[in-house]
């Protein structure tokens, strides 16, 4: 294809947003003369400042050159609304570009498609790729979590987990500081960047007093910190409540007595409370996920322990799993998640291999649920 190597470098200009631009997508955009020489690019800034288009333009202006009668390739079509941002499309007419490429359409139902339409009308050519192309993949995927929000009201997740070649979590006395290796943690810091929020449930924060942020990898943001907090049990110490960043606990208790107390105590820390009561005296996490897909959350990381990992996989809620295994054998402990038992083989959660990737001394396995719909 002839913008194949412009398409390339915006999505490569699309993954340096990771970090920056949540809620809105990972979007690169590199405008290049008819002869084929990069006139501009750029990428999604924060929220509420540019979009990747205008960046672009602004990079073309600052070099003294013209777009007029250029091709803008860019990895996900342009916007058409006005939100934080004035529509991109208006942007790009009013520049003069004679052509968009583009590598995916947009899900959020107030573009998909709208874009490319308005731009034709505007007697601008536009070519979007096949949705099996692979850079139309790779942007769908850099985008995976935008895509389920848009299309499922709920967030892409991503349960991590590192264990022994075994499957064990931790030891049965709970120590599992380190498993895996430096590397595999700065690696899994680099997925926690690649989140809108990262979760984990209350027994982790009681038993390994966690801070959930990203420090081992730079990032210009800290992801929303999410606690599942049944009983509102949380110690005002904790050090996931410390900053940076914010921090959202869901219990199932309800915030009377000593529980608006303990809100307001909270409160006070700057962490949000919001009851989300289910079966059991249990969180309802289904309901959870359409609460945080109403927050913008658009990947949802879960570091979390056994139980809370198995209450995930039993109600089928996890989109991926991240799976660090360290070469050593644990033996007795805790494992990656408790649901089952099972009463037969054909009742296992089928997954399917993403990608096997080695990472320092350790091994990192991507899986998803096979037989799930697309979306």
């Amino acid at each position: 294809m002839l913008f194949h190597a412009p398409l390339q470098l915006a999505l490569a200009l699309a993954k340096a947003a990771i970090g920056r631009c949540d809620p809105n997508p990972r979007v690169g955009c590199v405008i290049v003369a008819p002869g084929g020489a990069v006139l501009g690019s750029g990428s999604t800034q924060r929220a509420g400042a540019s979009h990747a288009e205008v960046e672009a333009l602004a990079d073309a202006a600052s070099r003294g050159a013209s777009v007029r009668g250029a091709t803008a390739c860019v990895s996900l079509e342009p916007c058409c609304h006005h939100g934080r941002t004035p529509p991109c499309c208006d942007t790009l007419i009013a520049a003069g570009v004679a052509h968009v490429v583009i590598a995916v359409q947009d899900p959020n139902p107030l573009v998909a498609g709208r874009g490319i339409a308005l731009l034709r009308s505007a007697g601008v050519e536009v070519t979007v790729l096949a949705e099996d192309d692979p850079l139309a993949i790779a942007s769908r995927e850099l985008n995976i979590g935008f895509f389920s929000r848009m299309t499922r009201r709920r967030p892409w997740v991503r349960m991590k987990i590192a264990a022994s070649l075994d499957g064990r979590t931790a030891l049965e006395n709970g120590a599992s500081q380190w498993i895996t290796g430096p590397a595999a943690r700065t690696d899994g810091h680099a997925f926690r960047k690649r989140a809108s929020a990262v979760l984990t449930g209350i027994g982790t924060v009681q038993d390994d007093d966690p801070r959930l942020d990203v420090r081992l990898v730079p990032t210009e943001r800290q992801p929303l910190r999410v606690v599942v907090d049944s009983r509102l049990e949380i110690a005002p110490q904790a050090r996931v409540l410390e900053p940076p960043g914010e921090v959202l606990i869901y219990t199932a208790k309800e915030l009377i007595g000593a529980a608006a107390d303990k809100r307001a105590a909270l409160n006070e820390l700057g962490v949000a409370v919001h009851v989300c009561p289910g079966d059991g005296g249990k969180v309802d996490l289904a309901a959870l996920l359409e609460d945080l897909a109403a927050r913008e959350v658009n990947e949802l990381h879960i570091e979390a322990g056994h139980k809370l990992n198995g209450s995930f996989v039993r109600a089928g809620l996890v989109d991926e799993f991240l799976i660090y295994l360290a070469p050593r054998l644990l033996g007795a402990g805790r494992e990656m998640a408790r649901f089952g038992p099972l009463a037969s083989l054909d009742d296992a959660v089928a997954l399917g291999f993403h990608s096997v990737e080695r990472v320092g001394d350790d091994l990192r396995i991507i899986a998803r649920p096979t037989g799930r719909a697309d979306f």
